[in-house]
Parts: C-alpha cells; structure tokens; sequence
C-alpha cells in the first residue's frame, strides 16, 4: 500500500524477529536527544512486550528502502479494558485496540506520515475502540490525536518512572462510519 512516496507495510506477530531491529532503529533515531532517560532505554523491552502478543500489529512506512516510522500495538484483553475506570459508562462493545506507540523519524516529520501509519494500523480492526496514552508535556501530539478523533478520558501513570500520561479513546465504529 502507498500513500504519496511513502510505502506502508504491514506486519504480524509472526514477522517481530525480521522488524525487530527496524523498531529499534528509528527509536534510536526519533529519541536520540533522549538516550539517557531510563523510561526509554527500555524500549526493546516493549517491542518484545507487544510483538509477543499474538494479535500483535504493526505498520512500517518506507521512503525506498529506508523505515521512516512506524505504529504498532494489540487488542486488550477482553474484560480487563484498563481504560475503563476513566468513564462512567463503558459502551456496550468494549472491545479496544491498544495503540502502543506511533513513532516518526526526524525527517519525515510534520509531513502527514504520522496521519497515515495510524490510520492504516487502525483502520480495518474489529475492536470499536482504540485507545492511547500520550505524554501531557505534548500538547501538540495530544491535540493531534484529537484532530483524528481521540478524547481525552483521564490520566494513568503505567510505570513509576513514565509521564503520567493523558489516557485517549477513539470510537473506531463511528470513524468508519464517517
């Protein structure tokens, strides 16, 4: 699939072992002013984290032969929605895609790229929701995903060392209905 001159491939949890290292790599890149936070350097442990999922989803773009992002995540277990106890009334189809991260290298920033990962990783799943945690110090990214249909739900701090980040949910059932 392409979009402009950026090729999007999919891949599984099956395909993890031959993009590992693409993930890691435009990580690298997208966070290299960043390499000394902890919370970070601990990205390979995520990679192996959701790709060992098995409903595990990721989209690549690729200029050429050259990764310029990616976004990736998996369906939450059902039941233990954890988004939950940010609404008062969970929908009658609970059934959430978690987006993991949606990463851009440096390079290929404020062109849309970002738009085009997301959409192509969620826009044939079966959940209706997706949901996100994004960085509050990133109002821009925050306001970004609301552009593309996200509310913000409440704040969850996953990790003693992560942001308390923003907690968004996107109805993907009335996205596609659009």
């Amino acid at each position: 699939m392409s979009i402009g001159t950026i090729e999007l491939r999919t891949f599984t949890h099956d395909d993890l072992p031959a993009i590992r290292q693409v993930l890691l790599d435009v990580h690298g890149d997208a966070y290299a002013d960043q390499m000394d936070d902890e919370f970070v350097q601990r990205f390979p442990w995520f990679v192996d984290h959701w790709g060992g999922h098995p409903g595990f989803a990721c989209v690549i773009g690729y200029d050429g032969q050259e990764p310029v992002g990616f976004a990736y995540g998996a369906p939450a277990t059902e039941g233990r929605e954890w988004w939950r106890e940010h609404v008062p009334t969970p929908p009658a189809d609970p059934s959430t895609f978690s987006v993991s991260e949606l990463m851009v290298r440096p390079r290929w920033r404020k062109q849309g790229v970002s738009e085009q990962l997301h959409e192509a990783l969620v826009a044939a799943r079966p959940e209706a929701l997706a949901v996100l945690l994004v960085d509050p110090q990133h109002p821009k990214v925050a306001a970004l995903y609301e552009s593309w249909g996200y509310r913000r739900v409440g704040n969850r701090q996953p990790f003693p060392d992560s942001p308390n980040f923003a907690v968004m949910l996107r109805d993907l059932k009335a996205s596609r209905d659009r």
